[in-house]
């Protein structure tokens, strides 16, 4: 299946409360949408014209309902996903304040249960690029074996796509766990997609040319640093430079890192040829400049999803103000 992209990792119903109050004790009205990053990379991948698989755990419930339900909409191949009988969707519950504080209550369920043996293995062989995000992939479960093989299948004889997705309220007590299990994950990883922050949880305080040469010391071959509105700090181990973005009015920037990894598979996917694609720094910057366009864009807009703008539309942004 040339140039189709195999995302794994967690789909879930975000509960997100609209009063204001940031107390989910005091909370009266949730906005229900689909959430989960490797699956917002899916759905990015569709509605850019690239085939898309996704493989996770929903409940056979009716949140599962809704979440299979969405996917299929925005043209994800859903066989992969797979139903459980025995435990609920997994929730998130999220409150905001004023100030950006949050409220936060989580209740894994089926997601943590994706076993090998519900999987076509065939699917993933058949895929040339593989895409890894890991904000509850890691956290324990049977998906945490099956995730973790996957992996290991695929170095070296996939393009391998790997987001983090750090969440401190996923992993509070156990930040030095995350670290260690990120970096014995990085080795053979092609791409490496990690916000500035997650570049300083990793690596510690230094700068962030040194951090990120430390990691392609761990083996990692494109590295890019999301940085907001400034852009991505791109490199390949030889050349880096930061890549602007374009000027938006940011509304909901949720879902616009899930967005640049989404695009950015898009073109890798489409290439005939990607032997010497870690090299090719003008390719790697042109992708970048069209990956730094579709995470603008998300920002456009409220959720993540919702926000996502079709292929023609992307494309048809004038991006000749900026480098």
């Amino acid at each position: 299946m040339a140039g189709q992209v195999y995302c794994i990792g967690e789909l879930l119903i975000d509960f997100i409360c609209t009063d204001g109050t940031g107390d989910l004790s005091r909370g009266e009205h949730f906005l229900k949408k689909a959430g989960g990053a490797p699956a917002n990379v899916a759905a990015t991948l569709s509605r850019l014209g690239t085939p898309a698989w996704f493989a996770g755990k929903v409940g056979a419930d009716p949140f599962g309902d809704f979440l299979e339900r969405t996917l299929k909409d925005y043209g994800v191949e859903t066989s992969q996903l797979i139903r459980d009988p025995h435990h609920g969707t997994t929730l998130a519950f999220v409150s905001l304040t004023p100030d950006g504080e949050r409220d936060f209550l989580f209740q894994r369920g089926a997601d943590a249960w994706l076993t090998e043996a519900e999987l076509d293995e065939a699917v993933p062989a058949a895929c040339d690029l593989v895409h890894f995000g890991s904000a509850t992939a890691l956290l324990g479960g049977a998906t945490r074996t099956t995730y973790l093989n996957l992996l290991k299948r695929c170095k070296g004889t996939r393009f391998v796509s790997f987001d983090p997705n750090w969440r401190s309220d996923l992993w509070r007590g156990r930040e030095a766990d995350f670290i260690r299990e990120m970096l014995d994950l990085l080795p053979e990883v092609d791409l490496l997609k990690v916000s500035d922050s997650e570049l300083e949880l990793l690596c510690g305080p230094m700068n962030r040319e040194e951090a990120v040469r430390s990691l392609h010391e761990r083996g990692v071959g494109i590295i890019a640093v999301t940085l907001g509105s400034a852009g991505t700090y791109l490199s390949n181990g030889q050349q880096s430079a930061t890549v602007s973005s374009i000027p938006v009015q940011t509304v909901d920037s949720t879902g616009a890192g899930d967005a640049f990894v989404g695009a950015f598979l898009s073109k890798v996917a489409a290439l005939e040829d990607r032997t010497n694609l870690r090299s090719d720094f003008d390719k790697l910057v042109e992708i970048t400049k069209f990956a730094n366009r579709i995470g603008a864009l998300v920002c456009t807009r409220m959720g993540a999803m919702e926000a996502i703008p079709a292929k023609a539309e992307a494309e048809s942004v004038d991006v000749t103000s900026f480098s």
